[in-house]
């Protein structure tokens, strides 16, 4: 596999216009020496309204696709990812300084991790930040943890899910982002963190845009029926991984 980080990013229409933004903070990037990013930019849809956004780089493709939802759209990117590693960027979010290379730091100094994620701070309107209380400590997340806290603290995890770096394969081998209008970068968190031990780094990764249009932000999101689904088939395939005893790395490697 080569050495490279592949972003992968889901855009639809009202979210299109924050790309340069995003485009900036993965062009500030530094990465060790051998090593390069490439940009996968998936649209959630096949209109005219995205393509203008799209920043003129040689290191991003960009693709179009019918209407899934994120999740299918990240998941549809990957039949294009030929990285070592998988980093999510949302298309409204900006990656802080230095988050790419702490998070292949993480993986590649210890080959037991299977995903990082990292701090995350709100990024508001206005333009100034707000973190998150509970944060873990900095270091090494065992198998279980996040879903454990997750599932006693009203289905809010530890840790960010828009912050996710992940070894390839584990990403595919888990099937990508789960078929849900919502929630599916959470039950992807979860399940990886029920095969595989992860990292948190306590340096800020990532700020999460804040405005008015984003899908957690609507009506939708919290509908009482539809979220108790969602959480109830993303901890049942949680813990059936748990329980079936897959594990990353495979046992002898």
């Amino acid at each position: 596999m080569s050495r490279r980080i592949i972003i992968v990013t889901a855009v639809h229409a009202p979210s299109a216009r924050f790309l340069p933004d995003a485009y900036t903070s993965l062009r500030e990037q530094r990465l060790p020496e051998g090593w390069e990013w490439r940009w996968l930019i998936q649209e959630d849809g096949t209109g005219d309204e995205v393509a203008p956004y799209v920043p003129d780089d040689e290191r991003i493709s960009f693709r179009q696709g019918r209407r899934g939802g994120p999740g299918v759209a990240r998941t549809i990117a990957l039949a294009r990812a030929d990285g070592a590693y998988v980093k999510v960027l949302d298309a409204d979010d900006r990656l802080a300084p230095g988050a790419l290379a702490r998070d292949l730091a993480a993986l590649e100094g210890d080959p037991a991790l299977g995903w990082a994620t990292s701090r995350v701070l709100d990024l508001l309107p206005d333009g100034t930040t707000a973190g998150f209380p509970g944060d873990p400590d900095h270091g090494p997340i065992e198998r279980g943890a996040v879903l454990d806290h997750w599932a006693a603290h009203d289905y809010r995890a530890p840790v960010h899910p828009a912050s996710l770096f992940v070894r390839r394969d584990l990403l595919v081998a888990l099937g990508g982002w789960m078929a849900l209008p919502a929630s599916e970068d959470t039950g992807l968190l979860l399940a990886l963190n029920s095969v595989a031990r992860g990292w948190f780094s306590s340096e800020v990764g990532l700020f999460y845009r804040k405005w008015e249009g984003q899908v957690t932000g609507q009506a939708a999101h919290t509908d009482t029926a539809e979220r108790d689904a969602r959480m109830a088939v993303v901890e049942a395939r949680a813990r059936a991984l748990a329980g079936f005893r897959w594990r990353y790395p495979v046992d002898g490697e």
